[in-house]
């Protein structure tokens, strides 16, 4: 609140200028960036404070904004770990956290007609303040399932250039893997390998499930079973109770159930092997091997089309959601930006 008061002048009036906005704290998905290690390490952001109005009309300058910089695919989760804020699924997307506080307006923006000399002035508003959670998942368009041993690993090094760690004991890998698939020009995916679930992985048994948020967002499930192993419908029964038991819709998404490792079995073995997961899970499997390369390219092409159809079944659906529900361009308060 603040008078005009200078000599010769004897109705100065009010000069009180308004305060400026506090500035806002937005997230931003960048690319060059895989991990959220930094905000380990750095958990408090804030903005810049607005400066406050002053005397002879001077208003005060918002304060700046804050942005924080993150991979791809990183999930922004309420404080319950549940609700979901925003999912920055895309290279340059930017979305608002945290709005600063209105700065408040002095006396003179008050003067009326019939309050020619206000003495009262807003204070303003406090900005937002809120705890959040980062979760990152890897952006992949295929994902393989499947048991410790189930020749995950060497699939993904026979359908792209990756070069995991292959080994013949459980739990040889231990962090989630991602591979380009070249089948031509125009045919082209992500494939991820996350670590073998045993049973009772979703009550924390093995390496849990952990790592199944990484193929949340994948169009389609690619299930591969040990045909070595004597019990191969407990393979398939104990990753289908496991999908189901982690939800997100795992156990809905596309699946393509493959008998791996075919090159170690005599032909009748073959035959009775995929009899038996037919009888047990209604569908025929597919015959593969990721040593030999036997079925891999087929698999891959199938794959390939199911992410297709999955993708324009979601493009669909955003632009119609876009087209209700996307504030417009010159909308100040709009809180997401493309």
């Amino acid at each position: 609140m603040s008078f005009r008061r200078e000599k010769f002048i004897e109705y100065g009036g009010p000069d009180g200028g308004d305060g400026g906005n506090g500035g806002d704290v937005w997230i931003e998905a960048v690319d060059g960036l895989n991990t959220l290690i930094d905000f380990r390490y750095q958990q408090h952001f804030k903005a810049d404070t607005g400066v406050h109005g002053m005397g002879r009309n001077r208003h005060g300058h918002n304060g700046e904004d804050i942005v924080l910089k993150v991979p791809v695919g990183t999930e922004v989760l309420e404080e319950d770990k549940e609700t979901v804020v925003c999912d920055l699924d895309r290279p340059g997307m930017r979305v608002r956290l945290a709005k600063g506080g209105n700065g408040g307006f002095g006396n003179a923006y008050f003067k009326s007609s019939i309050n020619q000399a206000p003495k009262y002035a807003n204070p303003g508003l406090e900005g937002q303040e809120k705890w959040l959670w980062l979760r990152l998942k890897l952006i992949a368009d295929a994902g393989l399932v499947g048991l410790p041993n189930a020749g995950k690993s060497t699939f993904l090094a026979a359908a792209s250039a990756a070069k995991p760690k292959i080994a013949d004991y459980p739990f040889t890998t231990l962090t989630p893997n991602l591979g380009v698939v070249d089948l031509s020009t125009q045919e082209r995916f992500v494939l991820a390998d996350i670590p073998g679930l045993i049973e009772g992985a979703s009550d924390g048994a093995g390496l849990g499930t952990k790592f199944l948020g990484h193929v949340e967002r994948t169009a389609v499930l690619i299930h591969l079973i040990d045909a070595t192993q004597e019990d191969v419908v407990g393979a398939w029964a104990t990753i289908r109770g496991e999908l189901e038991a982690y939800g997100a819709g795992l156990a809905d998404k596309p699946e393509l159930l493959a008998l791996n490792k075919a090159d170690a079995l005599l032909p009748e073995e073959r035959a009775q092997k995929v009899a038996e997961i037919e009888a047990a899970a209604g569908i025929t499997p597919y015959v593969i091997s990721g040593v030999s390369g036997e079925g891999v390219r087929d698999i891959l092409r199938l794959a390939h089309g199911k992410i297709r159809a999955a993708r324009v079944i979601e493009k669909a659906a955003a632009l119609k959601l876009g087209k209700t529900l996307a504030p417009t361009e010159d909308d100040p308060d709009k809180d997401w930006a493309p």
